[in-house]
Formats: C-alpha cells, structure tokens, sequence
C-alpha cells in the first residue's frame, strides 16, 4: 500500500510510525505541515492509498481529506477531542488513558473510529508522570501499533470505522478547550505534589510559568526534594546545573531547567539561565544525573540528561564516573541511559555561550573523552544500554562497548547531516567496526532512522529486549550478571584487549581523533556546512520551510524535484 505521512514534524514517535509500516511492507513517505499547499500538493504527488497523520498540529486542508482516506493518530482515548490532551490528562490526575486513530472529517477529532488503545497512566514515585514520557513511552506505543491496524484496516474493503458515539461505553473521553497560560501557572506557595503537577504538565513543551529570583521563566524537569524549611520560592542549593526551591508546605523541588520570559530566551540548566541570581547558593547533595551502583561482579554507570543533551560540563562528570567505574574490581561495566540514552553535544548550551564555535569545540572535546573511556577500557568487559531514543554522537559513543543492547521501541538516528557536522565521537572507528564501510558511509550519508530490529540485523546492536523500561534494565542487569560469571569470562575479556591492541597497531584512536576533529573544526569554526543556522534553528525551534529531500519519497516516485532549502529541514 502505498501511504503518506503527514506530520508536524519528524519527531520520534513519527519516526516510529515510519519504521514499522516500511517493515510492514508499504511504501512510505513524509511531508511536513509547512503549509495547507505543501500537504494538497504531497497527495497529489504521492497518490497515496492513505493518508495517517501521527503528529499533526495543523488543521488537515479540506481538499485532502474529502479526495484521500486521512486518519489521524490523536493522543487520548475514545471521544477526547482538543489540542492538550496530555497535558489536561497529568493535570487531572487521570489513571487510565489512550490514543485513538479516528478519520478526519471537518470538525476537529470528531471522525470516525477506525481502532484505539488503551493503558494505564505510568508515575514515577512522584506518582506524577511527565509529558515526555509519557508522549515517548505509552502514547508512542501505541500509536505504533494503531498504524499498522490501520493500514491493515484500509487494505479491508469490508472495513467501515465506528462513529463517534458518546453513549457508547467505550467513548469515555470529552471535548477539552486549549490550555491558557493562566493554567500553566503555580506559586511556590503551592504545595510540592501540586507544583510538580502543574509542571509535569507543561514538561517538555511549553513548561509551567512562576518567578523565580524576581523574574518571569518557564519551569521545567522538577523532581521532588527534601522537606526543608524555608521562604517559598527561594532558591535553597544549586547542584549539577540544577537549584533546589522552596514549597509552600515545607517541601522543596529540584528544578533542572528554565526558561526565561524574555525575547530570544532558551531553555537551559536552570543554574545557568539565572546565572548571578543563584551564584551564592549553596552546593547541595540529593539530586544527580550520574549515579554508579554495583554488586559483586557488575557495576553499573547510569546518566540520565534532559532530552539527552550533553554539555562540556556534564561530559565531564561523565567522564570522571566511568574512570571511578573502570577502576573497580568488578568484572562488566554497564553504562546506562535515560530516558533518552544520548543525542550527543548540547545545543541549547553551545548557542547561548558568549563564544558559541568555542563552547561547541569544547563540548566535543569533552564528548570524545567520554567515548574513549568507554572503547579504551580494557580490563573489564562493557555493556551499553539503550532503552531511549539516541542521535548522532550519542548513537556512536554507545557503539563503543563489547555489547550493546537495546529496547525494541528504540529509534537511532546514527548521523550528523542534520547539523551540518561531519561528527567525531570516534564514529569513523566504532561505526564501520559494527557495520562495515559501506553501510557506515550508508547511514550517515542517507540520514535515515534505524529500528531497534535493524540495529540487530545490521549490527549496530547486539541484543534487542522488550518490555517496559524498568524490566529492560532489569534484563539487561541479569544479561550482565550472566557475563560476568560466565567461565569463559577470561577468554571473553583476552578477545577484547586482543582486539584492540590489533586495532591500536593499525591505527591508533588518537589518529580517528585527529581526523574527525579537523573536520569538526572546519564545521564549527569556518561554518562551511551551516552549522550556524541548522544550531540556531534547532534551538530556537524554527518551523521547517520544506520537506527534507531524503524524506519525500513522493517527489522521488512523481519524477519532482524537491522544493529548494530542503535539505537544510531539519527533524
């Protein structure tokens, strides 16, 4: 069957979507909602059998779903209907939800039904999930599977989707308005659980508005803190970029990042983005983003960075963690992700640097420290574990260890084209090490996503799991546990230093190192691939003016050419 993704943008879930109907066996392509034209003309292009929008923020044209079957892929269960569904979701205090493909008719998510799912709300012990994750995890799973009933439905000639019906049992949800600013706003008088409501809520986009240190921000990536007496709203402590606020009922938050209220503000680790305000402010421990674990034979090296960006800094402690790691008597070391595993230098950080080309030339610097220690140790087998999402050198600094697993919902995007970057990471040694040349020089040149079955069949991972995340590392912790009392755990480990003192004797790392960085040089200091403009568009989240070349395949199959600026798109 021949199908067109419709989608604001190419974001993970849409990703997702992607990958399962290709494997699926459809034809698939993708164009972006930059305009009402764009999507009328995409159809017309592509001819396509169906119409499926997973992430679609604009209004559907008229003329395209009166001509072409359109479904779309809402983020609530049956009868919910409105542009905030998640956010009002976490903000009730909902325990059930779901995600429900219904055909686009003229009043908005008032179609027909063509198929639902739906599943518990998750927490984490804050009881409170974030939008993210839950955007990323339940939400994104299910319209997974939703797609590809959809597509099976369409190809049924018998199939007639169910109208929306309220008295029917299962059409549980309502209309809900747009949330206002006035919702998105808390006191710090308010009490924890409330505030990380309120936040949580707004996480990711557009976050929960207060003052904090007399200014205006949006508030993001809050997470309980101590019971701690103290003036609400002041800040108490500062730690790992992070400053912990006082409650309204003698709790405490620890806020990640914030957003000033001011024109061309970023998001940025809140320590930074209030800058002198919070300078004073104590150190404080309770709240970090590296923690290592161990038992007898495994010790375990977690990180966890919003949105999987990492700065000079964080690369850094990451870095002095996994030396900390590498000399214990343990026999496997397992370095572990978040929520997303990687996506690699920190953007937001880069761009609001006094000297942006020298803040990025460090981060990289600092980036390539993390990864040699993950390829260089020797005297312990490695272990990655993916189970978020990954991009560009956070993709290639996972690829550096003895065996990589990876969770089946995982989306990799091994490439730097986006940004302009030719990419360091050590990815011209790790990645054709995996996958060979020809399919290294493939992945970075196409600019394609990469399934976690893929990954498997291709080599860039070793081992897929399922399960929800926590059962994942639970698995990948015995898989290592099983390793490191294996009896060939000798042999195992002689392989590993063998191997790399044969690769050593061929070409150090630190020539890869030297090469990737002259390149990387290039980029960021002389911009000759427009590095610049892809960061700043990126950060300051610029609409795309195109669709990217390598993503319309519709303009492939019709003989056009895509619009000029394309290729500059970015997802």
């Amino acid at each position: 069957m021949r199908i067109l993704l419709l989608c604001s943008s190419f974001n993970g879930l849409t990703q997702r979507c992607w990958l399962e109907l290709r494997r699926s066996g459809h034809e698939v392509s993708v164009e972006l909602a930059v305009s009402e034209q764009a999507m009328a003309e995409a159809a017309e292009l592509a001819k396509p059998d169906l119409v499926i929008c997973p992430f679609l923020k604009e209004r559907v044209p008229e003329a395209l779903w009166r001509s072409h079957r359109t479904v779309i892929i809402h983020p609530g269960p049956p009868g919910d209907r409105g542009p905030s569904s998640l956010d009002w979701a976490i903000l009730e205090g909902e325990t059930e939800w779901g995600v429900t493909a219904l055909q686009a008719v003229e009043e908005m998510d008032a179609g027909p039904i063509w198929a639902y799912r739906t599943f518990a709300m998750p927490s984490d012990p804050s009881g409170v999930p974030r939008k993210s994750a839950l955007y990323n995890g339940p939400v994104a799973d299910a319209a997974v599977e939703l797609v590809t009933e959809v597509a099976a439905n369409a190809a049924d000639p018998s199939f007639v989707p169910v109208p929306l019906d309220y008295r029917a049992p299962e059409v549980r949800g309502r209309l809900r308005r747009a949330m206002r600013h006035s919702d998105r706003e808390f006191s710090w008088e308010e009490p924890t659980q409330d505030i990380l409501r309120r936040v949580r809520a707004a996480d990711g986009a557009p976050g929960g508005r207060a003052m904090l240190c007399e200014v205006p921000v949006r508030v993001f990536d809050v997470y309980r803190g101590p019971d701690l007496a103290g003036r609400p709203g002041q800040v108490a402590a500062r730690r790992e970029g992070a400053v912990l606020v006082h409650t309204g009922d003698g709790g405490s938050v620890w806020v990640g990042h914030v957003r000033l209220e001011q024109e061309g503000a970023i998001k940025l680790p809140a320590a930074l983005a209030l800058g002198d305000r919070v300078a004073s402010a104590p150190e404080r421990s309770g709240y970090s983003e590296i923690t290592y674990d161990r038992s007898d034979g495994v010790g375990v090296v977690s990180f966890d960075f919003y949105n999987g960006a990492m700065s000079t800094e964080q690369c850094r402690r990451l870095s002095s963690a996994l030396r900390y790691a590498v000399a214990q008597d343990t026999r496997v070391l397992v370095v572990r992700g978040g929520e997303t595993f990687s996506n690699g230098i920190h953007l937001n950080v880069i761009e609001a640097a006094r000297q942006p080309e020298l803040e990025a030339w460090l981060n990289i610097n600092a980036i390539n420290g993390v990864c040699r220690e993950i390829v260089g140790c020797t005297s312990q087998l490695v272990v990655t574990s993916i189970g978020g999402n990954a991009g560009a050198g956070g993709v290639m600094m996972g690829l550096g260890a003895d065996r990589v697993i990876i969770r089946d919902s995982v989306v990799l995007n091994p490439h730097y084209r986006t940004m302009g970057l030719f990419g360091s990471e050590y990815w011209t040694y790790v990645l054709p090490r995996r996958v060979g040349a020809e399919t290294a020089r493939r992945l970075t040149q196409q600019a394609l996503p990469v399934g976690a079955v893929e990954a498997v069949e291709m080599g860039l991972a070793d081992r897929m799991l399922g399960g929800p995340r926590l059962d994942f590392e639970r698995r990948v912790l015995e898989y290592a546990e099983r390793l490191a009392a294996d009896p060939g755990y000798d042999r195992l480990l002689a392989g590993r230093r063998q191997a790399r003192e044969v690769d050593e004797r061929r070409r150090p790392l630190d020539a890869y190192r030297a090469e990737e960085l002259a390149e990387m040089s290039r980029d960021m200091f002389d911009d000759r691939n427009e590095f610049r403009a892809a960061r700043r568009a990126f950060v300051h989240k610029v609409k795309a003016a195109a669709t990217p070349e390598h993503l319309a395949g519709h303009r492939e199959l019709s003989g056009a050419s895509a619009p000029a600026g394309a290729a500059a798109s970015h997802m």
